[in-house]
């Protein structure tokens, strides 16, 4: 079985929106400063930003629910990660778009969204451990 959100729908989405996030920051990155802290920002906030895809990805294809809970929060951290580099890009004012902070948001967005998946997936995993001592 599969855990993310059985491939639902909703899984699907945010499949799309986590693929479209990582080609659209790495479409950004290509504009920053070929001098430091540039080459760091760009590497780290590619690195981050498609392991959110692609974490994500992986989290939909669980063999369990523990597997699930662990892989989802990579993608949490993730989000988390390049949220704090697109905040460090702006604030070293590297780069200040429309676009920077519509990936910022995006960034914060899928943030909420996967650290809130987290929080519900370790209850699960909690009441799991609980119904199953129980049962014994």
């Amino acid at each position: 079985m599969l855990w993310c959100l059985g491939m639902s729908e909703e899984a699907e989405v945010l499949k799309t929106r986590t693929m479209r996030f990582a080609l659209d920051v790495c479409a950004l990155i290509r504009g920053l400063p070929a001098f430091e802290p540039g080459p760091t920002a760009r590497g780290q906030l590619a690195r981050s930003s498609t392991s959110v895809a692609f974490n994500y990805r992986a989290s939909c294809r669980a063999r369990s629910h523990a597997e699930f809970t662990a892989k989802i929060g990579v993608v949490a951290e993730e989000a988390d990660e390049s949220q704090g580099w697109l905040e460090f890009i702006e604030a070293a004012n590297l780069i200040r778009t429309k676009e920077s902070a519509r990936l910022l948001a995006e960034a914060t967005e899928l943030c909420r969204i996967f650290s809130a998946s987290l929080g519900t997936a370790r209850e699960h995993e909690r009441n799991r451990r609980h119904r199953d001592r129980n049962s014994d």
